[in-house]
């Protein structure tokens, strides 16, 4: 009977150790597939977050525009509108006179020589 358990006890490790390195290596694919998954969730929060803000300021945006100070504001400037009691004024020009241009002033850059350049360099004065 001792020599049954010799034949079996080498054959028992070695399946174990077979047992044991499969199990090493479904816990390695397990551990990848946490990575790569909580990867993949960062990028989903991240993204969750962005269209919460993205949704918050259309809310903010829809609520503005269906205010009343949104519907002033396109009527005063956009529609030229006004309320009871404005005196709208229009400007009309004065027939026969033309608007006179603004003249735009004419800048000269300053020639430095070279010469000038290098003393400013060298000893830090200024010409």
């Amino acid at each position: 009977m001792s020599k049954l358990g010799r034949v079996w006890r080498p054959a028992l490790i070695l399946i174990g150790f077979a047992i044991l390195v499969l199990l090493v290596m479904d816990f390695n694919n397990r551990m990848a597939e946490l990575r790569r998954l909580t990867a993949e969730k960062e990028v989903i929060s991240a993204r969750v977050t962005s269209l919460v803000e993205t949704q918050t300021s259309l809310e903010t945006q829809v609520t503005y525009a269906t205010s009343e100070a949104a519907v002033y504001y396109w009527a005063y400037n956009f529609a030229h509108l006004g309320q009871e009691g404005d005196v709208l004024v229009v400007p009309i020009q004065v027939e026969g006179s033309l608007p006179q241009p603004t003249p735009t002033p004419v800048v000269t850059p300053e020639v430095i020589q070279n010469w000038q350049v290098w003393l400013t360099l060298l000893m830090d004065e200024t010409q």
